[in-house]
């Protein structure tokens, strides 16, 4: 399979009041906001040697971090580049 690197070059599209668009687009932001999570958990590492861990510290952390990649999700660029690859096979299937 090979890729087609025209598609980087595409402007983003604006979805299309179709529900399907409107799905592939919910599936491509959570998609993007999974990438963050990991980058997220990787980066911030909130362990301070000076206080004690509370109960329950790790999942507050994980929270955190989840609601920090969903509010971001969908404006790093990710989301728009996969919808637009997607897209583009989509109609190329249909063809």
């Amino acid at each position: 399979m090979q890729i087609n690197t025209a598609i980087y070059d595409k402007p983003v599209q604006n979805i299309n009041s179709n529900s399907d668009d409107i799905k592939l687009r919910e599936q491509t932001d959570s998609f993007e906001a999974l990438i963050l999570k990991i980058v997220l958990d990787t980066s911030l590492n909130m362990e301070n040697h000076l206080y004690p861990k509370e109960a329950g510290n790790e999942i507050y952390q994980s929270m955190y971090k989840d609601s920090i990649s969903q509010s971001l999700s969908g404006s790093f660029g990710y989301s728009d580049l996969l919808f637009n690859y997607l897209k583009e096979l989509q109609e190329n299937q249909k063809d």
